[in-house]
């Protein structure tokens, strides 16, 4: 498990939670009890609770820390606004004000635009080639510098898969049809669409549908079938689009205050690594299991799946490439993650075109 190379060495926790526990020697007799520490930590999600696929990735996480530490080391978690607003959670976890964060670090690309390859870019790579390029082809290593500035530590947090393209009210069939719309979306894909001519606003999970409703904005992306439907777009948006191929395979991530990771014992930093594996690896077999119904379930009521044309698509890929070009002509910490994640991306992309996409063009169909 290489997501984040875990942090060594002794340091002050300096954002809370150990409390020592136990004691000495009673009354003289016996062997000396070893003094335990019990940890109580706090994780701001960025995600409301009502979405219990993507919010409990952190719910398991939770319960497998607490499990595997037999109740020594826990992590209350918090749903997004309950602490601070869902697209603070970086915030909240560099200035200390929370332990932990489970987020999305596309949120926060106005801190530094390379923060979007840890989550996803537009036409980059799908789930199971973002989780192999993060935990096992150095992506990880290439990224935990940016992540240091920022006094955080970050291991893998999960996968929602390939996206939906989104809930408009109104078709596209051009790119024409996108100027002027104004559509909830983060990220590099925000990027996108803002030079398509849209109008681009970033929202929290649990403030779009509110937007949407009242016509703040026109269309909005989140996640798939399974979420879309609990938060209820097919109410007040008709069209359907796919793919969203500004996430082809976004990951999630547990962000932890470097300090208060440093100052853990080592087993428990240990802990904290396996638990997050085994939240992500969960979380994605959620979606994949869960999806398939909804997209029944939307397609009975009447919901018009639509795909986006080849020249959205084109338009977007030429935008998309353009400004990651033009990020890494005058950032050099930003290139030097462009080029490592590029060259995974080439050789990684020309392996599954192969098998995968050779399986899946005569399987999917016929299944």
């Amino acid at each position: 498990m290489k997501r984040r190379a875990f942090v060594t060495g002794a340091g002050a926790l300096g954002v809370g939670g150990l409390v020592a526990c136990g004691g000495g020697d009673k009354g003289g007799s016996g062997p000396a009890v070893h003094t335990q520490k019990r940890i109580r930590w706090r994780l701001a999600s960025s995600f409301p609770r009502a979405l219990d696929t993507i919010f409990g990735a952190a719910e398991t996480f939770s319960k497998q820390l607490e499990t595997m530490s037999g109740g020594m080391f826990s992590v209350r978690i918090y749903p997004a606004g309950e602490l601070v607003p869902g697209l603070q959670v970086m915030d909240a976890v560099q200035q200390g004000t929370v332990q932990m964060g489970h987020t999305a670090s596309y949120y926060y690309t106005g801190k530094h635009p390379a923060f979007a390859f840890d989550a996803s870019v537009p036409f980059g790579l799908t789930a199971r080639q973002q989780t192999a390029w993060l935990a096992e082809a150095g992506g990880a290593e290439v990224l935990a510098p940016l992540f240091a500035d920022f006094n955080i530590v970050s291991f893998l947090g999960g996968n929602t898969g390939v996206q939906m393209g989104g809930w408009y009210r109104r078709e596209i069939h051009s790119p024409e049809d996108l100027k002027g719309l104004k559509i909830r979306i983060p990220g590099l894909g925000g990027e996108v669409m803002s030079r398509l001519g849209a109008t681009v606003q970033v929202l929290a999970g649990g403030d779009i549908y509110p937007a949407l409703e009242r016509g703040a904005i026109d269309a909005t992306e989140w996640i798939g079938p399974y979420d879309d439907e609990k938060l209820g777009f097919a109410k007040v948006a008709k069209y359907y689009y796919y793919p969203g191929f500004w996430e082809p395979g976004p990951g999630l991530s547990f962000y932890v205050n470097k300090q208060a990771y440093e100052g853990l014992p080592k087993e428990f930093q240990t802990m904290l690594g396996v638990a997050a594996e085994a939240a992500g690896m969960r979380m994605m077999a959620q979606y994949d299991a869960r999806n398939p119904a909804a997209l029944a379930r939307l397609k009975a009521s009447g919901v018009e799946f639509r795909e986006f044309s080849e020249p959205v698509l084109l338009s977007a890929w030429e935008v998309s490439k353009a400004l990651m070009d033009e990020q890494a002509a005058k950032d050099p910490r930003y290139k030097q993650i462009y080029e490592h994640f590029s060259k995974f991306r080439k050789e990684s992309s020309a392996w599954l075109s192969m098998a995968e996409r050779g399986f899946a063009d005569f399987a999917f169909k016929r299944a």
